[in-house]
């Protein structure tokens, strides 16, 4: 059947066609680095990710554009705040998103665009609306006329005559409803010349100029939070759309994508509400796999609640999965033998076709192969997430039945088809352990080894207050000893 996607533009589920065969060009929204990322940026930034790693699992190269905002109102009111350049602060959060998003496996854009470095691009945008009568000059600013676009509001669906513009009155601008494409100077503000006067850019008109510079007047995908259906990307496309000549040039994006809103006691969680949570805050008190974890389990499209008790629930799922894992490359004896077992190259998670993984389900019904197959068809349906991860637990369930040498071919098999579904999720553990100190791996598990020996030693002259104290303090370290058929294992809680 292929992937098909939601558009908002036309509101409903569409087969997603790349323009070009091959190929697939996405425009993302970044940050407005004013101040540091909270857990609702990251959400965005995961759904995306998803996107692309699925995009890519099909066999599509992927140019993905995230851009950064490092010119805006609240940055320079924020670096006057904190008495600091508007340079210094936006260079600083800018460092801080990209940390956050590696914390929780995001991948680096294929290009990441700051609007400073993009002046030019703007500067010929304007001209040509100006030039195409979509745009008009006044006091030192540039305003875009909506009552000029007929298609005006088909993104966010809504009427222009319906719609409730500010009614502070800005100098030069002769409809309430026109917004701002270039912005006069004010005292002490960052500013650039123009054949307008000195100024700085509008916010809507940095990423139509980036976009069209990247990938072109036309391109595959632009997405978003779904707090920028409007007015930033209903503005966005009527800018792009107009410069190329109007409704007659062909749209900005053939899909229109959105992701839902992050709420915190039913509240959508922002900043100007004062409850957000900041990443920094977050990964202080849970491990990264399960923010992103839980920042994925919801369908993109849905609101998702962020609290301790769904953080705990999440926490709890992610586990399970990692404990299978985990158990079960210690009994095959690691990745590699695991592979070999499966039929795949070693470090090549996901490359096997179908029915190249063997093995059957205990009822010999289910195989690891049908479960890909219904990962990928709820993959292809708009990112079905919730039942992507149904056929997740499911293939860990089966494994978990054959959890021992006695089954190592169908181990084997669950085991591969578990990390394939995992690496388009981003959280296979066998790509993650190497994160955590790697160097000191060897060692831990030769000391490791000697403690589960002195628990073994315990246990066979009977002593078990010896035993269970061995096990007590490991657990109060953050090491949980697993006593099964196979012998003793050990994994950081």
């Amino acid at each position: 059947m292929g992937l098909r996607l939601y558009d908002t533009r036309t509101r409903r589920v569409r087969p997603f066609v790349p323009l070009r065969p091959g190929h697939v060009g996405v425009y993302v929204c970044g940050p407005t680095v004013q101040s540091p990322p909270h857990v609702g940026h990251i959400r965005t930034g995961l759904a995306f990710d998803l996107l692309r790693r699925w995009l890519t699992q099909s066999g599509l190269s992927v140019t993905f554009v995230q851009n950064v905002t490092d010119i805006d109102d609240k940055i320079i009111i924020n670096a006057d705040r904190a008495g600091t350049t508007v340079w210094e602060l936006a260079t600083r959060q800018t460092r801080a998103f990209d940390e956050a998003y590696r914390a929780v496996g995001v991948l680096p854009p294929t290009i990441s665009p700051l609007a400073t470095g993009h002046i030019p691009e703007m500067l010929e945008m304007i001209s040509v609306l100006v030039e195409r009568g979509f745009a008009y000059p006044g006091a030192g600013s540039v305003w875009f006329r909506v009552g000029a676009f007929a298609d005006y509001g088909a993104l966010s669906h809504q009427r222009p005559a319906s719609m409730h513009p500010s009614p502070e009155a800005e100098p030069g601008k002769a409809d309430p409803r026109d917004f701002a494409l270039w912005k006069a100077v004010k005292p002490g503000e960052p500013s650039w010349s123009s054949p307008w006067g000195p100024g700085r850019p509008g916010w809507h008109l940095e990423c139509s100029a980036m976009a069209g510079k990247y990938l072109g007047g036309v391109f595959d995908i632009h997405g978003g939070g779904l707090d920028l259906v409007f007015p930033h990307h209903e503005n966005e496309r009527a800018q792009t759309v107009c410069a190329a000549g109007g409704p007659a040039g062909g749209e900005m994006a053939n899909y229109w994508m959105h992701i839902g809103l992050l709420t915190t006691g039913g509240t959508k969680m922002s900043k100007s509400l004062g409850n957000s949570f900041f990443v920094t805050d977050a990964l202080a008190t849970v491990r990264p796999q399960v923010l992103r974890y839980h920042l994925l389990s919801a369908h993109y499209r849905s609101s998702l609640e962020y609290s301790p008790q769904t953080l705990d629930e999440s926490g709890a799922a992610h586990d399970r999965v990692e404990t299978f894992v985990r158990n079960a490359l210690d009994i095959l004896g690691g990745p590699a033998e695991a592979a070999a077992l499966a039929g795949t190259e070693a470090g090549q998670v996901g490359s096997a076709g179908p029915g190249t993984v063997a093995g059957a389900a205990a009822d010999g019904d289910l195989t690891p192969e049908l479960v890909w197959s219904e990962f990928a068809a709820a993959m292809d349906d708009d990112l079905a997430v919730g039942r992507a991860l149904a056929a997740l637990f499911g293939a860990v369930s089966r494994g978990n039945q054959v959890l021992s040498k006695a089954h190592s071919r169908e181990l084997a098999g669950w085991v591969d088809v578990t990390r394939r579904m995992l690496t388009v999720l981003g959280l296979d553990p066998v790509e993650q352990w190497p994160t955590a100190g790697a160097e000191l791996r060897p060692a831990l598990d030769s000391v490791m080894g000697i403690l589960l020996d002195l628990r073994s030693s315990a246990r066979a002259r009977r002593d078990y207050t010896e035993a269970d104290s061995i096990r007590s303090r490991l657990a109060a370290s953050g090491v949980v000893i697993e006593d099964t058929p196979e012998g003793q294992r050990w994994h950081l809680s």
